[in-house]
């Protein structure tokens, strides 16, 4: 009976299903038997409301507000080849997809804001890390203030007009934090996709691909400014292939794409913050209004989000040819690009401040004074316009040397020229041996200390960027389920030029750049700190400066694996990868040294961050996986990685002229060896589904309207896990002879690194640095929080005819509505270091409605 077919069908059969009579209904694509219509589509819905989602997680106790927000997906697709009975009988095929997308993600974030008593100068109830007394010293005299109240006279009117930015905390301190908001992201997202096929003959066919993508994003801060910026792109491409005859074919195809990037930041052309708090020096246009960047240790830093307008478009080509000859399958080709980057941002328009206490103990009070510990600027050269190719070559053979051996060979050349800028400004410096002395230079200039002549992208083309791949993939044991993979490639950084070269073109003498601590003979205040300094004879005003003859970074990765089948439907993999990376980048400050040491070079310069390519890393990772193949209605893999990655490339997540991307010491780059940015020590990844009414013992013979009930319900789960990433302690002060900060570490104590009960960090463990010393606190030395996510779905499809569908399905994320953290507090000197700051997304609901025919 149907029962017992369908039994059998699940179970599955030793015959080929497609010669099994208990297969699928005959049927090829969409020609179906006593069916006229050659189109398939479907129409889905997916939605949300935050009424069926978890609270917001919230910090130190506090009850966290519920959002309201709904989301909405729309989503359709249509197929099918476009004949007409008359006007065109032989048309292409087509096949579009359209989705709408509205979706909100909802957090709690805790901070600490300045409290009534401070707003005013009364620190009398203040505390520091350690829950002591603030003593409140007068910078001009040298002696505490007195009762640790600074006058209301002394307050600096630009600092009294900033702090009104800060929101009044919302509970009684008691714990770290004083202030928590919700704060909610809102994307949506339109999203078009086509394709179209025309056979033109046997021999030759079109296909053209068309997809067009808008995301915009609006971000409330935790100070309440929201935050615009969007998305979009193109991309489309027609590729014709032509077969030669069977063993021999090729293909033709271009491509053009086109990214275009947008921030409107919450001030822009609404407040001058800057010129109403009587702060000068920094940039005026309508689209820079806003405050500048504070940063603090004790309290939350003041920022806002920067302008921006980038389109980047690229044209490209290539040909690719296959040929079949005996046991060799030959694949080859290139491609040639043509890239336009224009760009119409500025690096730090606003100007940034930061306090670290070094006037009055206290970096809130020396905030209060307008007394900052640095200043930096960037701005001017606003629009860009860089201009660049890449290219590539490749080749591969696919061997079948034997009926138990298969092997891959081939290599991929690939090369992209540094990027010029159209009108040619871009600058870098001269530098000449032992870093001695430095000069600018502009973009095909030559170097005015060692006489180079510089290329019109200031960098050398590293054209050395052939790249071996080898692969196989071996039977030891003929009839045997035992198969052994193996693996070695090369692989480049090919986007490691453009935010670089948008540094090179954010420098003097084109733009107004500068990084600078206080000083006696640059005394900086929140008025005039954006003025230009009065800089000393070894201090540029340039804030970057690379290597001419900087390579592009690259991998060499390896894998070996061995598979066995198991009884009970399982299989059993085993897997070794390595990793070893050479040419990464490292920042580091030419001429620097610790604070309170001599100078060891007077006359040489400082003040500038400088770019090389002389990392290394190192990863090291071994996987077990467990999978169980459908049967009667479960299939379930589990996954366990064990890694170790290590590297000494400060600047491998992303250049930045501020940091940890920075290294603490100079001359000893490789002090900074240490663990990567992603070195998660342990992972696991599982995932499992079942279907009801599968198999016989599963219920497949159930008929009626139990069987109606309960056959065709679709679980499934999945669950990742694992350690922590690592996170480095920051000891929030200005390199001596710089302005730049976020490079420096603590000094350890001696006592225990145990964090206590909900901290990462124990703050007793770590101090500032010793005179004349670097902080001995190791770089990324610190396990952060353990990532933890499990989510559940369920779903059945309600068959209505033979061509039409219904799909129901609903989705949980974090469905245990688990608390796990994804930030900490790095900086020490305040009560929060050491604390959670940012928690994961607790459970959200989605139910999805899919018609199908």
């Amino acid at each position: 009976g149907p029962g017992a077919a369908d039994g059998f069908l699940i179970n599955g059969s030793v015959n080929n299903g497609a010669a099994s009579p208990f297969a699928q209904a005959a049927a090829f694509g969409n020609n179906r038997r006593g069916r006229r219509s050659l189109y398939n589509g479907g129409l889905a819905i997916v939605a949300g409301n935050s009424a069926f989602d978890a609270r917001p997680f919230t910090f130190a106790g506090q009850p966290a507000l519920k959002p309201n927000y709904s989301d909405l997906h729309v989503i359709g697709t249509f197929g099918g080849p476009l004949r007409f009975s008359r006007m065109l009988r032989n048309g292409p095929t087509v096949f579009a997809a359209f989705q709408h997308a509205d979706d909100h993600n909802a957090t709690t974030q805790p901070g600490v804001m300045p409290t009534a008593l401070e707003r005013q100068g009364d620190f009398s109830q203040s505390r520091n890390a350690f829950g002591q007394a603030i003593q409140i010293v007068d910078p001009t005299t040298g002696k505490p203030f007195a009762g640790n109240v600074i006058p209301g006279s002394r307050i600096s009117p630009q600092a009294a007009a900033l702090v009104g930015y800060y929101p009044q905390p919302n509970f009684a301190t008691g714990s770290a934090f004083n202030f928590q908001a919700p704060l909610i992201t809102g994307t949506r997202q339109d999203l078009l996709t086509t394709r179209v096929t025309q056979p033109i003959n046997n021999r030759n066919q079109l296909i053209g691909l068309f997809a067009y993508q808008r995301t915009a994003t609006d971000q409330t801060t935790l100070f309440g400014f929201q935050d615009a910026s969007a998305v979009s792109g193109v991309d489309t491409s027609l590729a014709w292939t032509h077969r030669i005859n069977q063993f021999f074919s090729m293909r033709l195809r271009y491509q053009f794409t086109q990214v275009t990037t947008s921030a409107t930041p919450y001030f822009a052309s609404r407040t001058n913050v800057s010129s109403d708090a009587g702060i000068s020096g920094n940039n005026q246009d309508p689209a820079n209004w806003g405050p500048p960047s504070l940063t603090f240790s004790s309290v939350m830093g003041l920022t806002d989000a920067l302008p921006n307008f980038n389109r980047n478009r690229t044209n490209g080509g290539g040909a690719e040819a296959y040929w079949s000859h005996g046991r060799h399958n030959l694949t080859f080709g290139g491609d040639l690009r043509r890239h336009a980057i224009d760009i119409l941002s500025q690096q730090n328009p606003r100007g940034a401040f930061t306090f670290t206490g070094a006037a009055t103990s206290s970096d809130l009070a020396d905030f209060l004074l307008g007394i900052p510990s640095t200043s930096s600027i960037a701005f001017g050269n606003a629009d860009k316009y860089l201009r660049a190719f890449s290219s590539d070559a490749y080749v591969t053979d696919d061997w079948r040397f034997s009926p138990t051996l298969t092997m891959q060979i081939g290599a991929r050349w690939e090369y992209e020229t540094p990027p010029t800028e159209l009108f040619g400004r871009l600058v870098n410096l001269d530098v000449t041996s032992g870093f001695s002395a430095v000069s600018p230079v502009l973009a095909g200039g030559a170097g005015p200390l060692t006489g180079q002549h510089y290329s019109d992208a200031l960098l050398q083309p590293d054209r050395l960027g052939i790249q071996p791949r080898l692969g196989l993939a071996w039977r030891p044991v003929p009839g045997s389920s035992l198969v052994v993979r193996a693996g070695y490639g090369i692989y480049r950084n090919t986007s490691v030029y453009q935010p670089i070269v948008t540094l090179l073109a954010q420098q003097p003498p084109l733009s107004k750049a500068f990084t600078i601590a206080n000083s006696a003979a640059n005394p900086l205040t929140l008025a005039n700190g954006f003025t230009a300094p009065a800089l000393a004879t070894t201090t540029t005003g340039n804030t970057f400066a690379v290597d001419p003859d900087l390579r592009v970074g690259e991998s060499q990765n390896w894998q070996a694996l061995i598979q066995r089948d198991l009884p009970g439907s399982l299989t059993i993999t085993a897997t070794y990868l390595g990793t070893k990376g050479t040419h990464l980048l490292q920042e580091f400050l030419p001429n620097t040294y610790p604070a309170g040491a001599t100078n060891p070079c007077p006359t040489c310069p400082s003040g500038f961050v400088y770019l090389a390519s002389n990392g290394s890393s190192s990863r090291h990772a071994g996987q077990f996986q467990l999978r169980r193949r459908l049967r009667n209605g479960l299939a379930a893999s589990v996954q366990y990685t064990l890694a170790k990655a290590t590297d000494n490339a400060t600047a491998f997540a992303g250049v930045n002229l501020s940091g940890s991307a920075i290294a603490q010491d100079w001359r000893n780059l490789d002090a900074e060896q240490a663990s990567s940015n992603f070195d998660q020590r342990h992972q696991v990844n599982a995932q499992f589904q079942y279907t009801t009414g599968i198999g016989v013992g599963g219920g497949a013979l159930l008929d009626g309207i139990k069987g109606r009930l309960f056959k065709g319900w679709t679980v499934t789960g999945q669950l990742t896990t694992g350690s922590g990433l690592p996170i480095t302690p920051v000891f929030l002060s200005p390199v001596a002879g710089t302005g730049v900060t976020g490079s420096l570490r603590p000094s350890l104590t001696g006592a225990s690194l145990s964090a206590p009960s909900g901290y990462y960090l124990n703050p007793a463990a770590y101090a500032a640095p010793a005179s004349g010393q670097w902080g001995n606190a190791g770089r990324n030395s610190i396990a952060g929080p353990a990532p933890f996510n499990f989510g559940m779905g369920v779903a059945r499809t309600f068959q209505w005819t033979e061509r039409l569908s219904l799909d129901w399905r609903i989705d949980a994320t974090n469905v245990l509505n688990r608390e796990t953290y994804t930030g900490v507090n790095t900086i020490i000197g305040g009560p929060q270091f050491g604390l959670p700051n940012l928690a994961n997304t607790p459970r959200k609901l989605q139910s999805t409605m899919r018609l199908r025919f």
